[in-house]
């Protein structure tokens, strides 16, 4: 099948061979049934962007709520699941991509530790922060098919030395008591008032965990800085060219577009492409120098290092097992015109993603018959205890309702 990113540009761009995580699914017996739509180019092209919609696919509607978002960029992969299409799906993140459409969508998302799946063959954005995961509607479809996918493959060097880190078989991890006496720790405010709705369910939530075992904790304020997410920003920018043309080449030598340049010039050519928003992002990145900026190794070090001592320290002064937080707000009104409306949005994703470490997104409830998340997030390499404890809370508090496709 062409692998396209969503984009008119590719779509009839074949890779050569399967790719590495696909290969461990049809060798443990996965049966794939097709590709999904996703916002264009993982929601890394241009400013006011609509996520679920690509130029190929067009827009994918929230299943709850048709007029509602999806979320993305695994948009279709979330609304897939959610939508009883098929038993699990692969997402991609970078950052939020795939906690979030989990959230809108009311499914449970697993974003590994960066380097416990291959991302050969992926279409990139970042090698420090890309890792694809599992989407499914309960966690133990998670643990059943996480087992299949992790290994080291010597095409992503990230994945190399994982093997004392990870499980054959994750559903080692299913059992009924995985929260009890587990210290979980919380910003209190969260949404820091953004969203009052958000914030009270997720205190009723609290006390669920409670009642379950789990020892909740208020920690300090969240640590992402302003810094660590301008750098972050900035390490995409330069990874994201290096990366994009590295992909690129090795499709061969008829690839229908051979490099970020040409890749921009093919869009200023489509009217469709551009019809709702630019390719701002696209421009900056093929501008810039890649990893060979001057400051791109600095963004790194702030980047990374900081989300990681962030999650690190935190852990450790308070004796925690995990972080919990509420993945989203509940999904806005998609709007083609104006791109994604993020006024009064909450986001907790982008501790874990910057960091590279796991998260696990279940639902916790819904607000106006829309699903929220809670999320998980604990160390490198801890994607057994966060699924020992999503399931706990999730055969205990089960909040999947199927879609029904209302219009508001």
């Amino acid at each position: 099948m062409p692998n396209t990113a969503g984009s008119l540009a590719l779509k009839n761009s074949f890779p050569l061979q399967d790719s590495y995580l696909v290969k461990k699914l049809r060798d443990a017996g996965a049966v794939i049934i097709g590709k999904t739509n996703l916002s264009e180019w993982a929601n890394f092209r241009g400013q006011k962007s609509t996520s679920g919609w690509s130029g190929l696919g067009g827009l994918t509607k929230n299943p709850y709520i048709l007029n509602r978002n999806t979320c993305g960029s695994s948009a279709g992969s979330g609304v897939a699941i959610s939508s009883n299409l098929g038993i699990i799906a692969i997402g991609t993140e970078t950052n939020g991509s795939i906690v979030c459409p989990s959230s809108f969508n009311g499914i449970v998302g697993l974003k590994p530790t960066v380097g416990l799946i291959s991302r050969q063959g992926i279409i990139p954005i970042s090698s420090s922060q890309d890792t694809p995961g599992p989407m499914a509607r309960t966690v133990k479809d998670i643990a059943i098919s996480l087992g299949t996918m992790v290994g080291e493959d010597e095409h992503d060097k990230k994945t190399i030395g994982n093997t004392p880190f990870l499980h054959k078989d994750y559903t080692r991890f299913l059992t009924l008591t995985g929260l009890k006496g587990k210290r979980l720790g919380y910003v209190k405010g969260i949404t820091k008032g953004a969203n009052k709705k958000v914030d009270d369910l997720f205190l009723q939530t609290l006390k669920i965990l409670e009642a379950q075992g789990a020892i909740i904790v208020e920690i300090e304020k969240d640590w992402i800085s302003p810094e660590i997410s301008k750098s972050s920003f900035e390490l995409m920018v330069s990874e994201f060219k290096d990366d994009l043309n590295d992909y690129l080449k090795s499709l061969g030598k008829n690839a229908v577009i051979k490099n970020i340049d040409e890749l921009i010039a093919f869009n200023k050519k489509n009217k469709e492409e551009l019809q709702y928003f630019g390719q701002e992002y696209l421009e900056i990145s093929a501008k810039s120098n890649g990893k060979k900026d001057k400051d791109y190794k600095k963004a790194v070090t702030i980047a990374q290092k900081g989300s990681q001592q962030g999650i690190d320290s935190t852990i450790k002064k308070y004796n925690l097992d995990a972080i919990i937080a509420p993945t989203t707000a509940e999904a806005w009104k998609t709007d083609l015109k104006n791109g994604d409306n993020y006024e009064n949005f909450y986001s907790s994703s982008s501790a874990a993603a910057i960091a590279g470490y796991p998260s696990i997104t279940l639902p916790m409830g819904y607000i106006n018959n829309l699903p929220i998340g809670i999320s998980f997030f604990a160390g490198k390499w801890e994607e057994g205890k966060l699924i020992n404890m999503a399931y706990t809370f999730e055969q205990n508090n089960p909040q999947r309702k199927v879609p029904q496709f209302l219009k508001e």
